[in-house]
């Protein structure tokens, strides 16, 4: 999907679905502070493609936005979170 496209997804069924689109990029996730908030990032090889902020409410995850586009993605502030 180009850089520049916005989907939104509603529901958890959904969600669940359009997730099991990027498993294979999980296992290049890591938990990251994303501009201070809990988020991941992908980076094979360390090589930032995406990385996800995310909204967390009453311990669930409520909403998140994927940042692909190389220019959002520079101005990031990451800071990885140790496992």
């Amino acid at each position: 999907m180009p850089a520049a496209t916005v989907t939104v997804v509603r529901g958890a069924r959904a969600v669940a679905e359009e997730t099991v689109l990027l498993r294979e990029r999980a296992r290049h996730a890591a938990t990251t502070l994303v501009d201070g908030t809990v988020g991941l990032v992908v980076a094979p090889r360390g090589r930032l493609l995406i990385a996800l902020t995310l909204r967390v409410e009453d311990e669930r995850i409520t909403a998140y936005e994927v940042i692909a586009d190389p220019g959002r993605l520079r101005r990031l502030e990451l800071a990885l979170l140790e496992r």
